[in-house]
Order: structure tokens, then C-alpha cells, then sequence
């Protein structure tokens, strides 16, 4: 990791995130009543298995929870639907603090997505 690459406190990342969801179109945010977005240094072992990452890549974020289109008006939320942001491979991705911004918003637009019940295969479709 070079030196000039954003290395930003707890509060200004929370405060780059918060700009970055500014961003993203309100089609897309409207979708995210009770989702809980919380953010981790460093996925754990267990997160990229789930997500299927190959050792040695990284992931910049998960959705945890059941999309939209899988759920019934019989099936009770036992824990809210969570979009997990991970500052660490984020930040060593970025070369400024306004593409950590920009890749902070596409990869909220990704996780939505999968909210959504869009496949990587599809977001891949779509340019993501």
C-alpha cells in the first residue's frame, strides 16, 4: 500500500459512506427501509466463505438477509438484512479519498442489489 492512499479514522469513513449513499439514486435507496449498514475493518474468515472469495482477493462488501423477492408476508425477520462495508480493502483499493467515495457507492448499488435478488451474474450484466 502506498503512503498517499486514503487512510481515514472511524468517524471520516463513516462520513465518506454517508456521502457515498447520498449518491446513489433514490430508486435505489428507497429499497433500504430496515437495513442496517454497519462497517468492519476486515471481513472474517467465515464472510468470505459465504461470499465465495478466493484466497488472496478481497471484498469491499456483503449483503447478509433474505432478497426481496424470497420472501413471504408469512416469514418473521428473526435479524434485520445487513450490508456489511469493509474499510480496509476499500481504502488499500483507492488511490483518493473521492474514489474510496465512488467505490463506496457502487459497492452499496452492488449489495442493494442483491436485496434486490439480483445475482453477481446479472449485476456483471449490468456493469457492476
Amino acid at each position: 500500500m502506498t503512503a498517499n492512499r486514503p487512510r481515514l479514522s472511524e468517524k471520516e469513513f463513516d462520513e465518506a459512506v454517508q456521502q457515498a449513499l447520498a449518491r446513489v439514486p433514490e430508486e435505489i435507496r428507497q429499497h433500504m427501509d430496515n437495513i442496517l449498514i454497519t462497517v468492519q475493518r476486515q471481513p472474517g474468515p467465515e464472510m468470505l466463505e459465504e461470499a465465495g472469495v478466493p484466497p488472496g482477493a478481497s471484498l469491499f462488501g456483503l449483503y447478509l438477509g433474505v432478497p426481496l423477492k424470497d420472501r413471504s408476508v408469512f416469514d418473521l425477520p428473526l435479524q434485520p438484512d445487513t450490508i456489511f462495508l469493509f474499510q480496509d480493502p476499500l481504502e488499500e483499493f483507492c488511490a483518493t479519498r473521492e474514489e474510496l467515495i465512488e467505490e463506496i457507492e457502487i459497492t452499496l448499488v452492488h449489495e442493494i442489489a442483491h436485496l434486490l435478488g439480483f445475482t453477481d451474474a446479472q449485476l456483471e450484466d449490468l456493469g457492476y
